[in-house]
Parts: C-alpha cells; structure tokens; sequence
C-alpha cells in the first residue's frame, strides 16, 4: 500500500521503518533536514521536506493516490490539520496522533468533524499498560484478547518453579495439580523458542503463557507468585503519561507520589490530581527518594523524558527492595542491557502506537480476508500475537488441526469458541466466529490463511 508518514520523530521513524520491512511503499515528510537525512540514509522511504499540514507538500508527496496518511508530529493541532487535508484531497484513510488531555474528552467529536478514521494517544495506551502491570505485579508484559477473555502473561521463570527443567510433553504427570494453561513462547539469550513437547523451561527464560484470566491467576498461586499486592506507587516525572496514569489508579485504592522537578508543572499536577502526594525536587535524587519511603514502596515507576535516568533509577529502586519496577524506554537498542540488568518491566510508546497502527494498516491491506483485530508486538519486536476471528468460507474451517500445515514459527495458542476457552490439540477445531489468538516468530503476518493451510 501507499502510506505517507508525516512526522519522523521516534514514533514516525519506527513506523515507517516497520512499514517499509512489510513492504508498503513509504513517504515521509518532516520538516527537519537532518531528521530527513537521517531518514534517506538508513530507511527505504522517499524523504519530502516540508509541513504535512500543506495542501501542496501532501500532493507533491502523492496524497491523492495514499491509502493512509500517518499523521505523528509533536503538535496535535499540525496532525490533526493534516489529516483534515489528506482527507479532503484524496487520502483513503487517516490515522492521528492526538497526546493532549484536553482533547481526550472531545476525541469522537474531532473524529467526526475531521474525518480521522484512527485516534490514538500513546500516552494515554502506556498508562493503560502499566496500570495493568500493577494488577499484576509479578509480571513482566500483560496482553489481553478475546475482549479480555484470553490473557497473555509474561514472567521470568526462578529456579524454585516446579516447572523448572522437565519435558513439556511430562508437566502435567510430573506436577500434580498443575493448572493447564499454554506455554506460548520463550526468550531464551535472545532468541526466540515456540516450545514442543521437548522442551523445558530454565531458570531465567522468560516464558509467555496463555489462557483464561482464572487459569492464569490459578497458575501463578500455584507457583507462589500472586502474592503481592501493589498499594503505593512512586513516579518519576509529571508528563502525560503519569498524570493518565494517576487518573487511572487512584480510583483503584493505589497511593501515588509522584516527584516533578519544574516548579510549575508540579503546581499544575497539584491542581489537576488532588489525591496525589506531588513532591517538588529531582526524583533520581536518592536522599530524597529514601526520605520519601522509596524501600516502603510497592512499585516505583520511572517516567522522565530521559532514558538513562529512567532506566538507573529503576535499578537503584530495586536494589532498594521496590518489588516492582517500571521503566519507560524509548530505545530499544537498550533492551539487551536491560534484561542482563534484570529489569523485566520496560514500556516504550513508540512501540505500543506501533503495535496499533500495524494493526489497522494490516487490516486495510487485507480487505476479504480473516484479518487482524489484535496485534501486540513481542521481544522487541521479534515476536507478535495476533488475534483473528474466523470467517465462514476459510479453508481451514471445520478441520481438525493435526489435518492442516501450520507456518513455520507460528502457533495457534487459543481459540474461544462461543465463549469458552479452548487450549487447542490436534482434533480441536476452528468454526466460523471464533476468536483466534497466533504467536508467531515471523512478524508480518496479516491473514489467519498465511498462518494455516490445507
């Protein structure tokens, strides 16, 4: 497909650096020469400099002929402005980046008006995301599908887990009154495993697990891991993340102290969220830090707008016995560094909004097909999980899946069928509405019929 991407910042770049590995033919506009350089000389993308919000740029840049414009400035007001245009001029379809609280509420309206078919405010996604961490403290990344009847949980297996080191093929035999839930995949130093029956777990991989949400709690009791309840949180930084983020948990019985360094924007904070604690100081301050109880707390959630602080003041938390720790990482060249350093909860907005768009730009592409409702991008974006919902007419309706090819690196996890939630074997099926939840290896994926064939 055509697609213009109009801004490439960290969230622009990474997109068209995803769209461009799918194959879409990719125009980005920026005003920046250096961000434009930067973008001809590691990217497959023709570069137009120039305001996205220009009638003339847009049709230089062919936006009459687009599929789907990509507006992801810093300025709401500029993307919005774009979309409006492309949209007059001849764009199929526009996605918007919109980040400002105050136009949180009027959101449809501006939908509507502007004709924007996709809304999406990162900041607003990330807070979901650790909001749903700090439910579930122990673990790692937390995706729902199924309209929140299938979980996908993350955790670092420990060397006490009674899974630890035995044959997938004997759990269930080995270890009595195990839970039966899947074993979806694993990173194991670096890569990626889609597990058989051979397989074992080790200390130390990271495992995905899949099922129903009273399975998945009913297996972490089993090992012990569901314990903790997370009461108080500390928080790094007053951005939009974290003032979502307060909106988001105080209703839900959680304490926030939240240190902001900018006199100002700590007063406003203040203003806005009056059952939070707003500190005025440097929260990678450790005399402060211990001052305010950071060891008495039960999560400690680092939000500035500087990686390196963010990812150091995790770690000093942990060592001061934060049982959870959450770093915001916009970097994912970090990644490696982060998993030696043990810090398993990292969140990055370029890459939730990523995970968003290419889901809807999967769905344009494949117009007749069983396309992709979910998607959530994996291990770095070595891995996704894909929802589908099966549609009558597909090949692989009806037949038993021991009777049908799967692709290589890709594994059918879940099926709901009717609402019941179905960890499949060989004689399960696939009928028309299910919901289909796939982990695959191979990122790209659009079509339930690339995954299983006759």
């Amino acid at each position: 497909m055509r697609i213009i991407v109009i801004g490439a910042g960290k969230v622009g770049y990474t997109l068209a650096e995803h769209l461009t590995q799918e194959e879409h033919d990719v125009t980005v506009i920026d005003k920046s020469d250096e961000v434009i350089e930067h973008c001809s000389g590691s990217l497959d993308v023709i570069c137009l400099k120039g305001n996205g919000a220009n009638a003339k740029v847009l049709l230089e840049a062919g936006v009459d002929k687009a599929n789907i414009v990509i507006a992801s400035t810093e300025s709401d007001e500029s993307n919005m402005l774009a979309c409006l245009i492309a949209k007059r001029l001849g764009a199929r379809y526009t996605i918007c980046r919109i980040r400002d609280p105050e136009f949180n509420e009027s959101q449809t309206f501006l939908q509507n008006e502007l004709g924007i078919d996709v809304a999406i405010n990162p900041e607003r996604a990330t807070a979901l995301e650790i909001s749903r961490l700090l439910r579930y403290p122990f673990a790692g990344s937390i995706e729902s599908f199924a309209r929140g009847l299938v979980e996908m949980v993350e955790f670092r297996a420990l060397e006490k887990d009674r899974i630890i080191g035995i044959p997938m093929k004997d759990l269930h035999q080995k270890v009595p009154g195990l839970p039966r839930i899947l074993y979806a995949m694993v990173e194991r130093n670096g890569s990626v495993i889609i597990p058989d029956g051979n397989f074992a777990i080790l200390p130390n991989d990271k495992v995905f697990v899949s099922g129903d949400m009273v399975t998945i709690t009913e297996f972490f009791r089993f090992l012990g891991r569901n314990n903790q309840k997370v009461r108080s949180v500390m928080v790094l930084g007053g951005g939009r993340i974290s003032y979502y983020l307060s909106r988001i948990v105080v209703p839900m019985g959680i304490h926030v102290t939240l240190f902001e360094l900018n006199p100002e924007k700590a007063r406003r904070l203040s203003e806005l969220l009056p059952k939070v604690d707003v500190v005025l100081g440097d929260g990678t301050d450790q005399e402060l830090l211990q001052e305010q109880g950071v060891s008495q707390a039960d999560a400690f959630i680092a939000l500035s707008n500087r990686d390196e602080e963010n990812l150091l003041t995790a770690l000093y938390a942990s060592r001061s016995g934060v049982p959870k720790t959450i770093a915001k990482n916009s970097r994912m060249t970090y990644m490696e560094i982060l998993n030696d350093l043990g810090l398993d909860s990292v969140i990055s907005p370029p890459y939730i909004t990523t995970s968003t768009i290419l889901r809807y730009v999967r769905a344009r592409e494949n117009g007749s097909g069983t396309h992709v409702e979910r998607l959530y991008r994996l291990i770095d974006g070595n891995a996704e999980a894909l929802e589908f919902i099966a549609r009558n007419g597909d090949p692989y309706i009806g037949i038993p899946l021991k009777d049908l090819t799967s692709r290589k690196g890709s594994l059918v996890s879940v099926i709901v069928h009717q609402g019941k939630i179905i960890i499949p074997f060989g004689n399960d099926r696939i009928e028309e509405g299910d919901h289909v939840v796939v982990i695959s290896s191979n990122p790209g994926i659009s079509d339930l019929n690339e995954v299983l064939y006759r």
